[in-house]
């Protein structure tokens, strides 16, 4: 599936639209809406969060609650807009950019007269349209028994102990079937950090709050793993069609992610072949399987049945309180960067966006090798092929 997103952060509302969904699906916009509040939940998140609720109002594409395959369209509106619309309108050229930020290039980029018109479309507030799509992507991707969870690794220098955590994660993860999986998974969402370890998330909130206080901001890392997903999604014929690049552009696309790895690859970089690699195996039962999951599920830019587990940087917010070194652009001396009502640690909330966008690449990834216009088309097409798998 195509989509496209539109609006402005103090804007009157965002706007999507999908094309290629297919039709038969049942759309259950309490689950979109939820999605919605899972992006502006987490610690260290900014005043707006307290003022909006987001919801989508679905214009088009949906009848009866189900899917018709014409293109879906739908609005969250911004309720801050009218408390914001005469101050904006009134609002002089805001020229000291935000090291860090799309300021700058955008500025020289389009020739504006003002930040103002850049950070409004650059705002992570945009990202609210792209968790509504990746819902409509979970919904269909349910359908595969796949099942997509996030949680945060790190704040600042505090951080879990990776390996501990990467383990609960199997194959076979779905909180909706196992009691234990239920469980881990309402570890991490009863948290306000997103993260399964209860004593760091409280380190890291004490660690926020002691940024914030001093007026600057914290970045960390996050994990994304997706499980069910089977063998062969992607291809290894153009390079444009691995789902690794697929997946690590789309998650970089995420406001303040700066480096995405897949599996173990950042904590054993420099291990041997040997040690690193994940041995095959096989059973009747399982068919081919690995112990472990070194490469995060995918090799040779394919799904190789393993979890898709990814790893993501977010680097700290640019716009803080203290403020730094910048230069005007009309003036050209030195001055200190626009402060902007903004989040002191969105790492929780990049996380479900990332959620988002791992959804709607497997998304894409399935219906480009079983189809796009019916879901029940698609799923004797994907049955067809797990039978093959089963008897290969």
């Amino acid at each position: 599936m195509i989509f496209l997103t539109a609006g402005e952060s103090h804007g009157e509302a965002l706007t999507g639209i999908i094309n290629d969904y297919p039709s038969g699906i049942e759309i259950d916009t309490d689950f979109i809406n939820l999605e919605l509040a899972r992006r502006q939940m987490g610690f260290g998140r900014g005043q707006r969060m307290s003022i909006e609720k987001d919801e989508i109002r679905v214009l088009s594409g949906i009848r009866k609650g189900v899917s018709t395959g014409s293109p879906i369209s739908f609005l969250i509106n911004n309720l801050d807009w009218k408390n914001q619309k005469d101050k904006l309108d009134s609002e002089e050229d805001v020229l000291n950019p935000r090291p860090g930020h799309a300021d700058l290039p955008g500025i020289l980029k389009y020739r504006l007269n003002s930040i103002r018109e850049v950070l409004e479309r650059s705002s992570a507030r945009e990202t609210a349209v792209r968790v509504a799509v990746g819902a409509f992507a979970k919904l269909f991707l349910t359908e595969f028994d796949v099942f997509i969870l996030s949680y945060v690794e790190q704040i600042g220098k505090i951080r879990i102990d990776e390996d501990k955590f990467r383990s609960f994660v199997k194959k076979s993860f779905n909180p909706l079937k196992h009691k234990t999986d239920f469980e881990f998974l309402e570890r991490i969402e009863n948290s306000l950090m997103r993260c399964p370890d209860e004593e760091a998330a409280d380190r890291m909130m004490k660690l926020i709050k002691k940024t914030s206080e001093e007026g600057d901001s914290l970045g960390g890392a996050f994990r994304v793993i997706a499980s069910g997903v089977i063998a062969g999604l992607g291809s290894f014929t153009q390079w444009d069609r691995r789902i690794d690049a697929k997946i690590a552009a789309s998650v970089m696309s995420v406001p303040s992610v700066k480096a995405v790895s897949f599996g173990s690859t950042l904590s054993t970089a420099f291990d041997t072949g040997t040690s690193f690699h994940d041995e095959i195996f096989y059973s009747r039962k399982e068919g081919f399987y690995r112990n472990t999951n070194n490469a995060g599920g995918i090799e040779g830019g394919m799904t190789n049945g393993e979890p898709v587990d990814i790893k993501a940087i977010a680097k700290p917010i640019p716009t803080t309180k203290k403020g730094l070194k910048t230069v005007n652009i009309k003036t050209k001396e030195s001055a200190v960067s626009f402060k902007e009502r903004a989040d002191y640690c969105a790492v929780p909330s990049a996380a479900i966006i990332a959620e988002s966008m791992l959804a709607i690449e497997l998304a894409n990834a399935v219906q480009y090798k079983f189809g796009m216009d019916n879901i029940r088309e698609i799923k004797q097409n994907y049955g067809n092929y797990l039978n093959y798998l089963k008897n290969i």
